[in-house]
């Protein structure tokens, strides 16, 4: 089973010499480190401790400048190997080292006491007394410690011992359907290319994958892996692995970026966190404050938005959030660190409960959906999640990263959820969910809606599709309208009419004088025939203006008794009926019909002629070759 050691503890106290004489591997590769006697940059190893137990190794920096590399390679360790030296003790980066392996939940280690051959059995004895009483209150407070030296080799079979034991009872949490490997190195390899290198914390990658760096969104694919030093076709998680990227440049790719598979991981500007200001901060954590901010293996400048309180006191926990100038990808339950400008040094951390935050009101009820996303089930996670996503829900992957449930356990909660009502699947093809009360909300809110419309406007039909769309479904994902439409259709709550949706029981009812109205302009079409009377000289002489009868006159278009030319000619339907049937004659026994044609033909005027024949043209009935009109319907051009 892969497993992931990291090295912590203060500058100088021998972590790489430690690793050296484990391994036979100098993790001080660069120049600067050679000369300058001290690790700056991560450095990796592997130990081979018999059978299939294969330790991967990352060997962190200890000095203070550089704890920021020392986070980015303790992200992804299973465990931890504290290094004290047995000559000088526990020292400020030892301390601040182990607050960060705590911050970022590691749970288990050994205690190293290194250099033991430059001290004596009663300083070692008090040494030990010291490190143990420094221990107590931390999660390495039952952890054993060993004394080795590895100038003389003294202790390190014994600790190698201790190593393949542990390997040998451990057990992973890490999911194996989510590929996520954080990327802490990046440089070219001649004949190859584009090399990254970090710990798969999740998931596997095989060659010929096709990935993503995020949140750039850089789609790339996988041309080579490499763990331990040799090549594999896949490499699973809890593996230190190399992967080579077909297509893409050095200089595309930077530090902290996050290679996945395409689709599983979305960038977003705010994330919601829990976290805890360390009692040893030198100060509270305020409200707004810029600081250094570490995910993984990317740090970058963030403000810290607290949304119950002005500030964060030492030793306190609350819920915040966090807001980046750039996108961030992140999952439900990665640990994150802070640490402040000046001094320069660890303050706070914490984990994530919502990497797809949206700003919150300070003060309000959200504040307190939030803090309820610490340590849910996974099904209570789920459903408070949806809830906190409002009317536009959430698809399959996206819960994946907001619970940190795998996919199989993520689709039988969902499956049991959906048949207790408790979550609607309103789109099958994209997966996509809505809390169950937002989903009965919308419902009764669509059912309200038609209510309104019908008590507003009684002379119409119903609503149309579009207009419910620009109206009260403004912002709903299409096919959760169409989901919603669908269900109140089966149930018979609302009757569907081609484009027009209405209550089941509603029926165009007008007023006595509206009533009139309808009936004096239907006979005014009616006798009119293809000379219908002008808008004006019909409202005229009953004291109206057209703004106040256009109800009535879209009431007898929905019902077509009248057809609109413009707003001031109207024809009687059955009238353009007729004359089509005029029309069709005239066509059988000739090709083509011109405006003089037509004029002797229906003994119309040009006031009339010409809009009807625009019209015949506009309803496709005839189509314009020149100036002459064919029948359309017989296919000759």
């Amino acid at each position: 089973m892969p497993v992931v050691m990291g090295t912590a503890g203060h500058i100088d106290h021998g972590k790489t010499s430690l690793i050296k004489a484990l391994t036979g591997t100098d993790c001080d590769r660069l120049a600067e480190e050679k000369k300058r006697g001290i690790t700056i940059e991560l450095g990796f190893a592997s130990l081979d401790l018999g059978g299939d137990r294969q330790l991967s190794i990352i060997d962190v920096p200890g000095h203070e400048k550089f704890v920021k590399n020392m986070v980015a390679g303790a992200a992804g360790i299973d465990f931890v190997l504290l290094v004290i030296a047995a000559d000088e003790g526990v020292m400020p980066q030892t301390r601040e080292h182990l607050e960060i392996c705590t911050l970022l939940g590691i749970e288990r280690g050994f205690v190293v006491l290194t250099k033991v051959d430059m001290v004596d059995e009663e300083w070692l004895a008090l040494v030990k007394e010291d490190v143990s009483e420094f221990l107590a209150p931390s999660f390495l407070a039952e952890a054993p410690i060993y004394g080795v030296s590895s100038h003389t080799g003294q202790g390190l079979d014994e600790l190698k011992t201790a190593l393949a034991d542990f390997m040998d009872s451990f057990s992973t949490k890490r999911r194996t359907d989510l590929a996520r490997l954080p990327i802490d190195r990046i440089f070219t390899m001649k004949g190859h290319g584009t090399v990254v290198t970090g710990t798969l914390i999740s998931g596997q990658f095989s060659v010929g994958d096709d990935v993503v760096i995020y949140p750039a969104m850089t789609e790339t694919k996988v041309r080579s892996l490499q763990s331990h030093g040799g090549s594999v076709e896949t490499a699973p998680a809890g593996r230190r692995t190399a992967v080579n990227l077909h297509g893409v440049e050095v200089d595309d790719i930077e530090r902290g970026e996050v290679v996945g598979k395409p689709g599983t991981l979305f960038p977003s500007k705010v994330w919601d966190v829990e976290i805890t200001c360390l009692p040893s901060s030198p100060r509270s954590l305020k409200h707004r404050k810029e600081v250094h901010f570490h995910h993984g293996s990317k740090e970058t400048m963030a403000k810290v938005y607290f949304l119950d309180r002005e500030k964060l006191v030492k030793g306190e926990r609350a819920v915040c959030q966090i807001r980046f100038d750039q996108p961030m990808t992140g999952v439900y339950g990665d640990r994150i660190v802070i640490r402040s400008f000046s001094p320069l040094r660890t303050i706070a951390g914490g984990s994530i409960i919502n990497p797809m935050g949206s700003k919150v009101k300070r003060f309000s009820e959200d504040v307190k959906r939030l803090e309820s996303l610490i340590d849910a089930s996974p099904e209570d996670l789920i459903l408070m999640q949806l809830e906190l996503a409002g009317n536009a829900g959430l698809n399959f992957q996206e819960l994946s990263i907001m619970t940190d449930v795998a996919s199989k356990p993520l689709e039988k909660l969902l499956q049991s959820l959906g048949g207790q009502q408790k979550v609607f699947l309103y789109d099958k093809e994209s997966r996509s969910y809505i809390f169950g009360g937002h989903y009965e909300s919308l419902v009764s809110g669509f059912i309200k809606y038609l209510e309104d419309f019908h008590k507003k406007d009684p002379m119409k039909p119903g609503v149309s599709k579009s207009e419910i769309g620009s109206a009260w479904g403004k912002g709903l994902p299409a096919k959760l309208f169409h989901s919603i439409v669908e269900r109140l259709t089966k149930k018979n709550e609302i009757v569907v009419a081609q484009d027009i949706i209405h209550l089941p029981g509603h029926k165009v009812s007008m007023a006595s004088d509206q009533q009139k109205l309808r009936n004096i302009l239907f006979d005014a079409y009616d006798k009119g025939g293809l000379t219908p009377p002008n808008v004006k000289d019909i409202l005229e002489p009953l004291d109206l203006v057209f703004k106040e009868a256009a109800p009535v006159f879209k009431l007898l278009q929905d019902e077509g008794a009248i057809v609109r030319i413009n707003d001031s000619l109207y024809f009687a339907t059955s009238a353009i009926e007729k004359l089509k049937v005029i029309l069709e004659g005239y066509f059988a026994d000739n090709l083509e019909l011109g405006p003089p044609d037509f004029k002797e033909l229906t003994n119309l005027s040009r006031k009339f002629a010409i809009p009807l024949l625009e019209f015949m043209d506009k309803e496709k009935f005839t189509m314009r070759v020149g100036d002459k009109r064919r029948l359309r319907k017989t296919g000759v051009v």
